[in-house]
């Protein structure tokens, strides 16, 4: 274990089936007026959002709709949350949806009552909130960023162009998140299997960095082996609901700030998905599962001992007769042959990146100096051209 760290977590999870009878009781912790933030109004549509309205008039709670959280939410629409806020003096916001109405919530939270540029504050200069913030809630509708029990807010700002994320610390968490693994159900196919590859990347992008082997590496493969398990599981059926259960689990686990304690992390994959995003719009787990095979296999001679230990404790390649190089090679092989079984896109080309907008991908990519390596511009412009 390296350095030395506090843990704490402030988020309280309800799981399973009968998870929302908790939904009214924690309402009622909180001022009389709620605001509830969606997305496009799928939730109309599978019935939840009719679950949360009589939730909230059960606790006595005055609704300010929120709705048209997009997928990934514009500082733009974050200006517009900040001002329903105010205007309506709101005691809590309550996010219904995936990840990116999470996010958006924590970003509205904090930008409500910010007196100065809240982007330039917290995306750009990665400040903390001096002003008073507004206490968030959840209720999760797809799994994969972990964003129900942690502070991280990835926003887009097309003005400055660039999709930036701000991690912040515990009074930004949920004050509560409500799992239902019967809500993830609803969620297109496509979608699900991005969900999986954003849980994956999580957890490959805090193994693949630190030198000595630790706790949480241990604690890491058992999560990527229970993913891989289960995902294969729901990408064949997806209301197999012990498999959506153990991946919803799994999700909140993976970035929830425990496997990151005394371990640290590398997210360059993260960086360059988000540039993707920012230049194609498209969905965030399949930018990351685009270009983590070139990043992992140009970065693997740098961590050769953990992109071995990869392919012996998650794959199960036998080492037998071979090289480190060939055992951790054979390791990202299996990884490219369970993403092409559960359906992931593996290309870049088919999110919409082009010879002709792949330098503006690259420039839109921030260089983090963390994992086994720091990139160049060169070779960032490198990994998305092999990544088409």
């Amino acid at each position: 274990m390296q350095g030395n760290f506090t843990y704490h977590n402030p988020t309280k999870l309800h799981f399973g089936e009968e998870a929302m009878k908790h939904l009214a009781g924690e309402l009622k912790n909180y001022g009389p007026t709620v605001m509830l933030s969606y997305g496009g109004g799928s939730i109309k549509r599978n019935g939840i959002y009719d679950a949360v309205m009589a939730a909230l008039k059960e606790a006595g709670k005055t609704v300010v709709e929120d709705a048209g959280v997009m997928p990934n939410p514009t500082y733009e629409k974050v200006q517009g949350g900040c001002a329903l806020v105010r205007d309506h003096k709101v005691d809590l916001i309550l996010a219904v949806g995936g990840g990116s109405t999470i996010d958006y919530a924590k970003a509205v939270s904090a930008s409500a009552y910010c007196e100065e540029d809240a982007w330039e504050k917290y995306w750009v200069k990665q400040g903390w909130p001096s002003c008073q913030v507004v206490p968030i809630g959840s209720v999760l509708t797809m799994v994969g960023t972990g964003s129900e029990m942690n502070g991280g807010s990835v926003i887009t700002n097309r003005k400055a162009g660039f999709k930036l994320g701000k991690v912040f610390g515990p009074d930004l968490y949920p004050k509560f998140t409500i799992l239902n693994p019967r809500f993830t159900m609803t969620v297109p196919q496509y979608q699900m299997v991005a969900g999986f590859f954003d849980i994956m990347s999580h957890l490959m992008e805090q193994y693949f960095a630190g030198k000595a082997d630790c706790t949480t590496d241990y604690l890491i493969e058992g999560l990527m082996r229970s993913l891989v398990h289960s995902s294969r599981i729901a990408a064949k059926n997806p209301q197999d609901y012990e498999a959506r259960a153990n991946i919803m689990w799994t999700a909140t686990w993976a970035l929830n700030t425990l496997l990151k304690m005394g371990k640290g992390g590398d997210w360059e994959v993260h960086q360059i998905g988000h540039a993707i995003g920012l230049v194609t719009d498209a969905t965030h787990g399949m930018t990351l599962a685009a270009v983590s095979l070139p990043y992992y296999r140009h970065v693997m001679r740098d961590g050769l001992h953990q992109f071995k230990r990869f392919a012996l404790n998650v794959w199960g390649v036998r080492p037998e007769g071979k090289s480190d190089e060939q055992v951790a090679t054979e390791g990202l092989q299996c990884l490219e042959a369970w993403m092409k079984e559960i359906g992931l896109v593996m290309h870049s080309k088919e999110l919409g990146v082009t010879e002709a907008n792949l330098q503006r991908v690259a420039d839109a990519a921030l260089i983090l100096p963390v994992g086994y390596r720091t990139l160049t511009r060169e070779e960032v412009v490198e990994i998305l051209t092999e990544s088409l």
